[in-house]
């Protein structure tokens, strides 16, 4: 898969400011999004790995009231840290996160290092958290890439993508020009809130899109849909079982 991959700088720069936009009114609410602390960041992510959000949310808050700080963590027996992270299930979370307590405690003095290297020699942090970290709590201009993002980008760009895409730099690329870097937290998390709740893997609602005007994904259903017109003046466009609805807009 290496076709080439296009995304238009004014393009990229009106879905940057759409998804901000959107964001403001449709952001959703977990504890960790307004905490900038370094360690409670860093827990968040790694508990956020392959677990759904609201499942997290009384684990996280749990976590931090027994552990509040990384020398709390690294001085707490194993046995009880994996009882308190076994509602997230995946036994291999609680020993990593035992290991990398003690390696920001005895390496780095107890405090979570803001560089992108640091963090990814750390155990168990992968590129995702190493840069969910740089970004949400230093406020770095770091990019967000996983299946979800990428599905944004390439629905959006235009371009074919699979579960290896993430690590292609092309891919990564067109994930990064949908995130502001001067509002770099707020746009990340723009973004995978928008591939949460609009542009899902399954039903993507196009008709609450706002990058539907420049969306090569929905310029693509529209042309392979039939359209009718109803009493209100909104016209349809039929694709199968699935309905997409529009007011008109011009498409880029």
């Amino acid at each position: 898969m290496n076709e080439t991959i296009t995304a238009d700088s004014d393009t990229a720069a009106f879905a940057r400011q759409e998804l901000l936009n959107w964001f403001k009114t449709s952001a959703r609410a977990f504890p960790w999004r307004h905490d900038h602390d370094p360690y409670h960041v860093l827990i968040a992510e790694m508990m956020l790995r392959r677990t759904q959000a609201r499942q997290v949310v009384a684990v996280y808050q749990r976590f931090l009231h027994l552990y509040p700080d990384i020398h709390h963590l690294d001085q707490a027996p194993a046995e009880e840290v994996a009882s308190v992270l076994y509602p997230l299930g995946l036994a291999w979370r609680a020993v990593n996160f035992k290991l990398l307590a003690h390696e920001i405690v005895t390496r780095h003095n107890g405090m979570v290092p803001r560089e992108r290297e640091a963090l990814l020699a750390l155990t168990g942090v992968g590129s995702y958290v190493a840069e969910a970290v740089r970004c949400f709590a230093f406020n770095e201009p770091a990019v967000i890439v996983d299946t979800n993002t990428v599905r944004v980008a390439a629905r959006y760009f235009g371009f074919t993508y699979n579960a290896e895409s993430r690590r292609r730099k092309p891919v990564i690329h067109a994930v990064g020009c949908l995130v502001d870097e001067q509002q770099p937290a707020s746009s990340n998390y723009a973004l995978l809130d928008f591939a949460a709740v609009v542009c899902s893997a399954q039903k993507p609602e196009h008709t609450h899109c706002p990058l539907a005007a420049c969306c090569a994904y929905y310029r693509k259903a529209r042309q392979q849909t039939t359209s009718f017109t109803t009493a209100s003046g909104n016209t349809i466009l039929e694709e199968g079982e699935e309905r997409l609805a529009y007011e008109g807009d011009d498409i880029c």
